[in-house]
């Protein structure tokens, strides 16, 4: 028989390149809050300046995601993967050597962001849907997810001691080639159904089509809404809670460990997410994940703040972290199948890198404009409240249509 995209990778190799990759990937990103002050204290910029040069890499992850995915859905994620990871190390390289704001933010925010697009969870989960069968599928992708989690946790206390022993701009150097490594990986994720001479995979839906369906379907923009207030959360906090912490007096290294600390209980949140994932409604886990963000961080700042108050706070939050990636995703995956299923993710990740983009950016904004991170907390609050009772009413049956198109 012709090889087809379904060709089965052993399942260990997919598990393991993936999950490096992602480490890598996103390990390296949830790091970008510990250069805020030495950047801005160094080049004479503001929060702001900086903020919004991550809000740009953010927004640019997400538009670059939607093409990332359609390209990884059409050749295969194999040649993305490779992109990806250049122009990870192009971006780095030029974020540590950035004269102007200007430049600083199409190297940290157009350049990383793409390479982001090209080397995180899309176009993984595109590669997992394909090659794993529906009923073990949220328990990849949340396995993939801890992968991410494990980076922050591996990747924020390493950089901070970068940082610390080579300066910020060597350190930056050092995670540049640190980015390639997702070239070897990448060759253990390379399909058969997408080499050279393979038969490419029938569709029974264009692109157009596959976006005008789910654009059209109410729970698709339900979990597309949701995703928006994740991103808003987590970059949030992941890029303004280090220097938060340091204007409440407390020392660097207690947000370096505040944020490894989410990385480290973020491993379990994301696999426990992805293990109920396959035994529950996933509106429901959605839905709680919101709410119980939305709690955790009003207890946070109504009581004293301490470095154990900081730590409680940090585990909480990373049990919540990215636990709504694997659900989010085995959730599109379950309702329209996966031969669109990394452009689709793409452009619900598009919704979460606008809140991103909204969250980091009002950060530094509204902080340069009245001394205070207050108001962004306090709508933090309010917008995981309105995540959990927008995911309520999501539909995640398979969509029905006049034909068969897809088999999930």
């Amino acid at each position: 028989m012709p090889p087809t995209p379904h060709a089965s990778l052993p399942l260990r190799q997919l598990l393991l390149c993936g999950a490096i990759i992602v480490t890598l990937s996103m390990g390296i990103r949830h790091g970008f809050g510990l250069w805020l002050q030495p950047i801005t204290q160094e080049m004479g910029w503001t929060r702001q300046t900086f903020s919004f040069a991550i809000a740009v890499q953010n927004l640019s992850w997400g538009i670059f995601g939607i093409f990332a995915g359609m390209a990884a859905d059409r050749f295969g994620a194999f040649r993305v993967l490779l992109g990806g990871s250049l122009l990870y190390a192009l971006g780095l390289a030029g974020m540590a050597s950035s004269p102007t704001p200007l430049m600083f933010i199409l190297s940290a925010g157009i350049l990383i962001g793409a390479a982001q697009a090209g080397t995180t969870y899309a176009v993984i989960y595109g590669i997992l849907g394909r090659q794993i069968p529906a009923e073990r599928r949220s328990w990849a992708m949340g396995v993939t997810a801890a992968a991410g989690s494990f980076g922050q946790f591996l990747m924020v206390p390493v950089e901070g001691q970068l940082i610390a022993q080579l300066g910020w701009h060597q350190a930056l150097m050092v995670l540049a080639a640190a980015a390639l490594l997702v070239v070897p990986l990448a060759f253990g994720l390379r399909e058969p159904g997408f080499g050279a001479g393979a038969v490419r995979p029938v569709r029974d839906q264009t692109i157009l089509q596959a976006f005008s369906e789910a654009f059209r379907y109410p729970s698709f923009q339900l979990l597309m809404a949701g995703y928006f207030v994740c991103g808003f959360q987590v970059v949030f906090i992941g890029v303004h809670m280090p220097s938060y912490l340091k204007d409440k007096g407390l020392s660097p290294e207690v947000a370096s460990y505040a944020l490894a600390l989410i990385g480290l209980f973020n491993i379990f949140g994301t696999y426990t997410a992805g293990v109920l994932g396959q035994r529950m409604a996933k509106r429901k886990i959605l839905a709680f994940i919101y709410l119980s963000r939305a709690v955790a961080i009003t207890v946070f700042l109504l009581v004293p703040i301490s470095p154990a108050s900081v730590y409680v706070f940090s585990a909480v939050m990373g049990a919540l972290w990215l636990s709504t990636v694997p659900v989010t995703n085995s959730a599109i995956a379950q309702i329209f199948g996966i031969q669109h299923l990394s452009m689709l993710s793409g452009f619900v990740f598009m919704g979460h890198q606008v809140g991103s983009f909204l969250g980091v950016w009002l950060g530094g904004l509204l902080y340069d404009r009245t001394g205070s991170y207050d108001v962004v907390w306090w709508l933090s609050i309010a917008l995981g409240v309105f995540a959990a009772l927008i995911n309520l009413p999501v539909r995640e049956a398979p969509i029905q249509r006049p034909r068969s198109a897809v088999a999930a």
